[in-house]
This record gives C-alpha cells, sequence and structure tokens, in this order.
C-alpha cells in the first residue's frame, strides 16, 4: 500500500503546484486587464448601436498671417510629400494658434502647405498659403464617446497606445487560457462546467451562421 500512497502524493502535489500556478497568473492577467477590458466592454457596446448615439462635432476654426520674415520660409511652388514645415514657422504657429505641428508630416503644394492632424474623437487641420502667408486651422471634437470609440478601435492613437493594445491582448489571452485550464481542473465538482463553456462556444457560431449574411 505504500507505493500507492506515494503515488497518491506526488499526484496531489503536482496538482497543487498547478492549481498555484494557475491561480497566480489569472489573477495577475486579471489585474493587468481590468480596466482595459472594462473600457473595451462598455465601448463596444457604443460601437454597437453608434448610430442611436449622436455625436454632434463642435468645430473651431482660426486663422493668422505670417510675418514677412517667415513667408519666406514656405514662399515658392516647389511640390514635397512628407516634409514638415520650417521650426522656425511652427514654433510661430504654436505661439499664435496653440497648434503643435513641429515635426509632423505637411503637403506642400505649389500653392499651399497642408498638415492633416486627426485623432482620437476628432480632427484637425493646418494650410498655410505659400504666396499670401495666411494661416488656417481647423480643429473639431465629436465628444468622449467618440473619443473611446475611436481609442477602441486603435484610430490615430499613436504608437504607443497601439503597444498597449498589443499588451492587453495578450494579458487577455492569458487570462482565458489560464481561466479555461482552472475550468479543467475543477470541472469535476461542477457539472455545468462543460456545457457552460460549450453554450458560450456554439450561441456566437449560431448566431454567425443564421444571421449574418
Amino acid at each position: 500500500m505504500k507505493p500507492v500512497a506515494r503515488s497518491h502524493n506526488k499526484v496531489g502535489s503536482s496538482r497543487a503546484f498547478w492549481l498555484k500556478q494557475l491561480h497566480q497568473w489569472h489573477w495577475i492577467s486579471a489585474a493587468l486587464c481590468l480596466v482595459g477590458m472594462l473600457l473595451f466592454a462598455v465601448t463596444g457596446f457604443t460601437l454597437n448601436h453608434a448610430g442611436q448615439i449622436e455625436a454632434k462635432a463642435q468645430t473651431v476654426h482660426r486663422t493668422a498671417q505670417l510675418p514677412a520674415t517667415l513667408l519666406k520660409a514656405v514662399a515658392g511652388d516647389d511640390e514635397r510629400k512628407g516634409v514638415s514645415v520650417p521650426a522656425m514657422v511652427a514654433d510661430w504657429i504654436g505661439a499664435q494658434l496653440d497648434i503643435d505641428v513641429a515635426g509632423r508630416a505637411a503637403d506642400w503644394s505649389s500653392d499651399e502647405i497642408y498638415v492633416s492632424m486627426p485623432r482620437p474623437g476628432g480632427d484637425a487641420w493646418l494650410s498655410i498659403d505659400r504666396e499670401s502667408g495666411k494661416v488656417e486651422a481647423e480643429r473639431s471634437t465629436r465628444g468622449v464617446i467618440a473619443y473611446l470609440n475611436d481609442l477602441h478601435k486603435g484610430r490615430h492613437a499613436g504608437a504607443a497606445w497601439g503597444w498597449f493594445i498589443d499588451v492587453f491582448a495578450l494579458a487577455c489571452v492569458i487570462f482565458s487560457v489560464t481561466g479555461l485550464l482552472l475550468l479543467k481542473m475543477h470541472a469535476a465538482q461542477r457539472g455545468a462546467t462543460w456545457p457552460l463553456v460549450a453554450f458560450g462556444l456554439l450561441l456566437p457560431l449560431v448566431l454567425a451562421l443564421i444571421f449574418i449574411h
């Protein structure tokens, strides 16, 4: 009987080890993606009902006039793509219009310089007339919900947000896989485990096959 007892002890210690590991990875991944999951769940709902949730854009239009000393820096009729405006012009625009165009890609045509500045929940652009020096800028916002919806899609949110989404997605995968393994280890004491898992798998599959064409 002693070898059998040792075998049971070995299995029990192995199970305890994996349970501890899975619980640890499960709660760590849950902590990492908790706020992100709430954000993406709420914005998933708002995106699904975007037609019923109105987003009225608020637009601000501003103009200014480049001084003659700076007009020389943008004058000409050459065409360029993705070339930022000169630093001294960008500094002047920042001081006069409170718009940061430093280092941003701009399209230079024969008559104007155009800078597009899309962002989550809104849009913005700036143009400089290369002959007269007239500067026009417009900024629009569509509200908090539109901002959060664009974050959900990663729209114009920048590289840092893109990295966050990647890390968040990995944390969600770990959370889901460790949760599935914990379900497996506790399934013997919880008879409804696999029927519920199967239902969670079949429901979206059936809906997709029947109602999505």
